[in-house]
């Protein structure tokens, strides 16, 4: 699969002490729009999931071409990743959102869980989402690259939260 290019995300979470959780993901999918939900694959011995399980909900950091630096650091077994990017509580669920490196977060919460092997498959219903223009981060053949059409255009959030 490392051949097989796909878009790069961090998912970002709370801990049970309160501090902020995530990791490097492109294990990710569009499940149904109704309800909108999204589906990661994380790692099922990982402090991440952990800490999304404790937690109940997790954001999806959809990194631009100018988020490299935080793919890489959440990729690895670095302590203190958050405080090598920029981030804040999401505007609406107050979950960790990596404001310089995202062109797209959306706030989920946790619906289902389906243990697979060595990894979780976690659904999540998007509760909030924020879009701004942005170059989306790729990655495959072990290589980071952008896409090539160029930004994709930033939405308002709907009313409820959830971008139309």
């Amino acid at each position: 699969m490392s051949a097989f290019p796909t878009g790069v995300a961090v998912i970002t979470t709370y801990g049970p002490d309160g501090l902020p959780r995530g990791l490097t993901c492109s294990s990710l999918a569009s499940v149904t729009s109704e309800p909108p939900t999204l589906s990661v694959c994380l790692n099922s011995r990982g402090e991440t999931l952990r800490a999304l399980r404790t937690h109940g909900a997790f954001a999806v950091n959809l990194l631009h071409d100018g988020g490299r630096g935080a793919a890489e650091v959440f990729a690895k077994p670095v302590s203190n990743r958050f405080g090598q990017v920029e981030w804040r509580p999401s505007p609406g669920a107050g979950l960790p959102w990596l404001v310089q490196d995202a062109f797209t977060t959306a706030d989920c919460r946790v619906s289902e869980l389906i243990e697979v092997g060595d990894h979780t498959m976690v659904l999540g219903e998007v509760t909030g989402v924020v879009q701004e223009s942005g170059t989306p981060l790729l990655y495959g053949v072990r290589r980071f690259a952008h896409w090539p059409g160029g930004a994709v255009a930033g939405t308002r959030p709907s009313p409820e939260g959830v971008a139309s």
